[in-house]
């Protein structure tokens, strides 16, 4: 089976549809997708035009975390 390669634009799009589709769940494979893809852009301006959405997954991350371990964390104390 040949993969087709992805034009940046291509790229860039498929880290925004990570970004809108990314899960509580998901949101560790879906990260780890888009770097994959940041890092096959050869180019720095156009990686700069990927930031908003790695950006904002990367705060979902730590949202999500943060939510979980208090989660965890008041269950401990009763």
């Amino acid at each position: 089976m040949k993969l087709p390669m992805l034009t940046t634009d291509e790229k860039i799009a498929e880290i925004r549809r990570l970004y809108f589709s990314t899960t509580r769940q998901s949101i560790q494979l879906d990260l780890e997708k888009a770097l994959d893809l940041l890092k096959s852009i050869p180019n720095e301006d156009e990686r700069e035009r990927a930031t908003v959405y790695m950006e904002g997954m990367a705060q979902m991350r730590r949202d999500w975390r943060g939510a979980q371990r208090q989660k965890v964390k008041g269950k401990r104390q009763k």
